[in-house]
Formats: C-alpha cells, sequence, structure tokens
C-alpha cells in the first residue's frame, strides 16, 4: 500500500526527533528523546516472554538466535535481533529489550522500557484460546505491574514521567487474520472481512485508551505485513509446487486494514488531550523487498530459511532441523517471521519515515 502523504505527515509528527537522534550519531544511552521503549503486541515484537509460559509457541531452541549476540537462542521468532531491537538502538535508549517475564531484569532494564508482547497473541482474545498465551488485554495487566515496580525503583513522580515521555509500540492483528479467519474461520461465522476487521479496529481502540489511562502518550501502531505473502500462507493454499505465488486476495485485506487504521488513528488522537498517535507502514517496505528482493541482497523470498520454510515455527524450525547457510539472503527466517536482515531494513524505514 503506497504512504499517502497525510501518513507522512503523521509519522514525522512523533519520528521527526527519531531522525535527529539518529543522523546524529547517538549509541544506546546517550541522552535519548525518548527514556524509554514500551511494547505490546505478538511475536514479531515479542523478546522471549513466551519462555515464561505453558505454551508451545516458543522460540527459545536452536537455530533461532543464531545471529543475536553471543548466538543464542533468546525467545525471539528470528535468527538475531527483532524490529524494536533495532529501533531502541538507533534511538539510543538500549541495544535490545528484554521481555517483562524476565525474572532476571535489572533495574535499568526497567527504567528503559521492556516488552509485554507475546507470540501467537492478537487483539482478538479468541486468537490465543488454543496457544495458551498472553492477550493483548491480559498484556496491560502486566503493563500495571510494571509500573508498581518502576516505582518502586525510581519512586511515583518519576516513574510517571518516563511512562509519558517513552515510546509505545503496539505491533498485532496478523493472528487474528490468520487463526480466526484465513486458515481457521471461526470468526468467519460472525463477520464477514470488512466486520472483522472493524471489530479488530475496536479492540486496537479501546487497548490505546487503557494504555493512554495509564499514562501512555507516544504510541506507534504498526500495519499490517503482506498476509498472503507468508510462506506459511502460500503453503496452506498451494495448488502449484513449482510456483509459490503471494495471494493477492490476503493482501487486499492486510490493505484495506492499514487504510481502516491509517484513518482511525486520528480520530482516537483527537479524543485523547495530549496523545501522539502514529500509524507505522510495515507493508509498503516488506512488499518492496519482496518485489525487487536484488536491490537488498535477497535472493529467496517465497520460503523461509529455517527448517521446511513454508509451515510451522519451532514445530518446523528447531534443533533438528536444518537452516540456510546466509538467511540474510532470504526475506523470512520462517515460515512466518521475517529475517533479522529484514527486520534491520523495517527499523531503518520506520525510523527514516
Amino acid at each position: 500500500m503506497s504512504t499517502s502523504k497525510s501518513n507522512l505527515f503523521m509519522v514525522a509528527l512523533l519520528l521527526v526527533p527519531m531522525t535527529i537522534i539518529n543522523t546524529s550519531g547517538a549509541s544506546a544511552g546517550t541522552n535519548p528523546k525518548f527514556p524509554a521503549i514500551i511494547i505490546f503486541g505478538d511475536s514479531t515484537v515479542d523478546p522471549g516472554n513466551n519462555n515464561y509460559i505453558d505454551t508451545i509457541f516458543k522460540g527459545n531452541v536452536a537455530p533461532y538466535g543464531i545471529n543475536f549476540p553471543g548466538h543464542v537462542p533468546t525467545g525471539r521468532f528470528s535468527d538475531g535481533k527483532l524490529v524494536t531491537d533495532f529501533v531502541a538502538s538507533s534511538l539510543g535508549i538500549k541495544d535490545a529489550v528484554p521481555p517483562f517475564l524476565d525474572p532476571n531484569l535489572s533495574d535499568d532494564d526497567l527504567r528503559t522500557g521492556v516488552s509485554f508482547a507475546s507470540a501467537g497473541s492478537g487483539y482478538d482474545d479468541l486468537t490465543t484460546l488454543l496457544s495458551n498465551v498472553i492477550t493483548v488485554s491480559r498484556q496491560v495487566e502486566m503493563f500495571r505491574s510494571y509500573i508498581e515496580k518502576l516505582k518502586g525503583i525510581v519512586g511515583d513522580e518519576e516513574a510517571n514521567n518516563i511512562i509519558a515521555q517513552a515510546l509505545v509500540v503496539v505491533s498485532a492483528g496478523t493472528n487474528d487474520l490468520i487463526f480466526n479467519f484465513f486458515d481457521i474461520p471461526t470468526r468467519r461465522l460472525e463477520f464477514d472481512i470488512s466486520g472483522y476487521q472493524s471489530f479488530l479496529l475496536q479492540r486496537l481502540e479501546d487497548f490505546v485508551k487503557q494504555i493512554y489511562d495509564l499514562g501512555c502518550r507516544n504510541i506507534v501502531v504498526a500495519g499490517l505485513p503482506p498476509v498472503g505473502c507468508l510462506p506459511v500462507q502460500m503453503t496452506v493454499r498451494l495448488e502449484n509446487p513449482m510456483n509459490r505465488q503471494c495471494l493477492e486476495d490476503q493482501n487486499s485485506d492486510a490493505r484495506s486494514y492499514n487504510e481502516k487504521l491509517v484513518k482511525l488513528l486520528p480520530e482516537i488522537q483527537a479524543e485523547l488531550p495530549r496523545s501522539k498517535l502514529v500509524y507505522a507502514d510495515i507493508y509498503q517496505p516488506l512488499m518492496d523487498m519482496i518485489i525487487h528482493p536484488q536491490q537488498y541482497g535477497i535472493v529467496e523470498t517465497t520460503v523461509g530459511c529455517c527448517g521446511t520454510g513454508v509451515l510451522g515455527l519451532s514445530l518446523f524450525c528447531n534443533s533438528v532441523t536444518s537452516a540456510c547457510g546466509n538467511p540474510s539472503q532470504y526475506v523470512f527466517w520462517d515460515s512466518v517471521h521475517p529475517t533479522q536482515q529484514v527486520y534491520r531494513q523495517l527499523a531503518r524505514y520506520i525510523v527514516k519515515e
């Protein structure tokens, strides 16, 4: 989906300071514009919360993490860092964002922000019914607990200031469409695609207002990726094994959701004094890498680097499966998630815009 001028203006309202910091060469910990980064959502921004809950949705086994510092699996669903790690680093906040459920968090970890995201989650609570992961609504309760811990470290006033000035990132929605509409048609019994999009956006609006009431003011909401280009989605509807192609109907649904989200965010912002709500376009840069891979040094766009590359997450990408020799030449690490190199490119795009 092409980025409109109004969309770029919205992004500029919040991200111009990011560009200033990035181009000045600031490194993590050197007077960042945002004192902390707070993250909610799904596997695209989960650095390992699922390691600490009872679910099969975990990325804490090799070869996940082979390009992460130390070459260890952290719970991130990639070969290395996530997009939010790169954003946090480029803004001078920290080199990597830890999971809130990590029992070994330091006071500095808490002061500079954590992720509450959970792989497999979504705005729709039904999305997590079978996976037993942390719903976005439950992530709000975790955030409340975080605020109390932060107050215990820096005091009430400073904790409130950190939350108000923090960069808040929200990334979810893909699992809702895949698990409840495209592949498992549970919600199709109640909604057409437009109705389900509206349902998800209402859940998002309710969520944003909840975290606003808890003090958040600078909120970036990621749109959907080209869902029909995920290797797992191409596999589900594969008719010709020799001709793997993106599913245009699912991509169209993702684009229309994003268009509605772009219109919704300024409406929510108008209701919330001193808030800044920004749309982060994930669709366009990821699609550009898929359409023009050679410009990014990419050679494979239709299968993942790890395991079968066409099915299943850690069930098919684990210590007994193989991985490609050069993940940076792939768009996808497994059948759903981008490689570290792609996340790095997405972060550059977001910060630049």
